[in-house]
């Protein structure tokens, strides 16, 4: 069934709510009654599939998993702070050896975790964050700083260096968009270099590391920081992503081990798993299940310690465990209802009405700007870059080829304004999954972070317009 604009208003009343209240929560929550009703025949049946919707989220392994792991991994960080570990490993980098002295290293540090994990964007977040949080706290990086980083090094950084399931994603969009199959490979790594908005992003984002660069909401958190200690937005009416953080027990002592061997066992575990899983080559692991081990035994492995070091009797432990998934279970909820959109958002065939919309404006000079623009909003409005891949791929591939246009540059354009809505909108689960290791609320992530991927969008589109004319 066609339902043309009424597929539009579902994401865009979500989009419009969690700007407006603040609430993503809420907002998630009205999306998906809203896309329940417009497939439904009738208010009772709307209701109803509002409910299953949400229940079939967890059909879903993949969803499963990314819920799980990321209420472990409030589990491990809390553990971690409690038993000692956060103290030790600051004491350690900051002050001790002083390996990390300054706040402009702390960035880069950040950065550096995001570029280094690049198989998987959500791997990348929870990785990431949860490593640097520490690091960033003690040198007072505002949690909206971090959580630019974090999230600018995910998505972004994968499709420049798509050395794993992206590779084959993006190869099969390519090819069901007309590109030959022994070519596909080739298009897409000439494509890299022209993902204008991807480089911008991951270029501009290392400069801000040591450069006076920020501005904007981004600048006066920084500021904040800087002045005043605060690494939130004290007006924000929006929980924190995680709990603040918590005093070592009494009975724990400053141990950097306590900080470094479950996030150690969580690496290596990863990569293991990676590698038995793609037989050899990590880029072709089972990211989820490597993800859900790796988190797993961190907490197992801190649990340990702390039982050894009698800093929690058994029974304390696992009060303490709950305790820490309890402080993610606010994003996780929030990350539910994103998965639970997605889906409707589909079925209502938003994206294809969207682009159908755009598709008279096309012209061959203008076929690259174009694309990257109806991309960047069927990505925003939908909060996925993969499903935006899928639809822009049979739309815009096409038109290129019969229209003689580069490509390689339509496809940049593509896949550009596809992560766009992965970087910017607060549907994304990156956004959120971000905002949960940084503790950053999800819309100061998005105010402060929105003035720069609008610039960096804004620069992409002027590119492609002088490359449509050009090449």
């Amino acid at each position: 069934m066609d339902y043309g604009f009424y597929s539009v208003i579902p994401p865009l009343v979500t989009i419009v709510l969690a700007l407006a209240l603040r609430n993503v929560f809420a907002a998630l929550l009205a999306g998906i009654f809203l896309g329940s009703m417009t497939v439904s025949a009738d208010v009772f049946s709307g209701v109803n599939l509002t409910f299953n919707s949400i229940v079939k989220t967890f059909a879903s392994s993949g969803n499963t998993i990314v819920i799980l792991s990321l209420l472990l991994i409030g589990a491990m960080l809390h553990l971690i702070e409690r038993s000692g570990g956060i103290e030790g490993f600051v004491d350690i980098m900051v002050h001790k050896k002083s390996i990390i002295r300054s706040k402009k290293l702390a960035c880069f540090f950040t950065w550096l975790l995001g570029i280094v994990i690049f198989t998987s964007g959500s791997l990348s977040c929870m990785v990431t964050g949860s490593i640097a949080r520490p690091l960033n706290d003690s040198l007072k990086v505002s949690h909206e700083k971090a959580a630019f980083l974090i999230h600018t090094t995910s998505t972004p950084w994968c499709v420049l260096l798509p050395l794993s399931g992206w590779l084959g994603a993006m190869t099969g969009y390519l090819t069901s968009g007309g590109v030959p199959d022994d070519q596909a490979i080739a298009v897409l790594f000439e494509s890299i270099p022209l993902n204008f908005y991807c480089i911008i992003a991951v270029v501009f984002a290392l400069i801000s590391c040591f450069a006076p660069v920020d501005f904007g909401p981004m600048k006066k958190a920084e500021e904040r920081a800087d002045s005043t200690g605060a690494l939130d937005n004290p007006d924000s009416r929006e929980e924190q992503g995680t709990a603040s953080a918590n005093k070592p027990a009494d009975t724990a002592k400053p141990r950097i081990i306590n900080m470094i061997l479950p996030i150690l066992v969580m690496i290596v575990t990863i990569m293991s798993i990676l590698i038995i899983t793609g037989k050899g080559d990590p880029t072709k692991g089972a990211g989820m299940q490597s993800l859900l081990w790796g988190s797993f035994l961190a907490v197992f492995s801190i649990s340990f310690l702390c039982l050894v070091e009698r800093i929690f009797t058994l029974q304390q432990l696992t009060n303490e465990i709950l305790t820490g998934m309890k402080s993610m279970f606010g994003i996780a909820a929030i990350l539910c209802l994103a998965f639970t959109l997605s889906p409707l958002v589909k079925q209502m065939g938003t994206g294809a009405y969207l682009s159908s919309l755009f598709s008279s404006f096309l012209t061959p000079a203008a076929l690259p700007a174009v694309t990257f623009i109806i991309t960047m909003i069927l990505s925003f409005a939908t909060g996925t870059s993969m499903g935006t891949m899928a639809i822009m791929a049979v739309i815009a591939l096409p038109m290129a080829i019969s229209m003689d246009v580069s490509i390689p540059l339509t496809a940049g354009a593509m896949f550009g304004g596809s992560i766009f809505g992965d970087h910017a909108s607060p549907i994304s689960d990156t956004t959120i999954m971000s905002c949960a290791t940084s503790g950053c609320a999800i819309m100061d992530h998005v105010k402060t972070q929105m003035p720069y991927v609008l610039g960096f969008a804004l620069v992409s589109i002027v590119l492609y317009l002088i490359c449509g004319f050009v090449m």
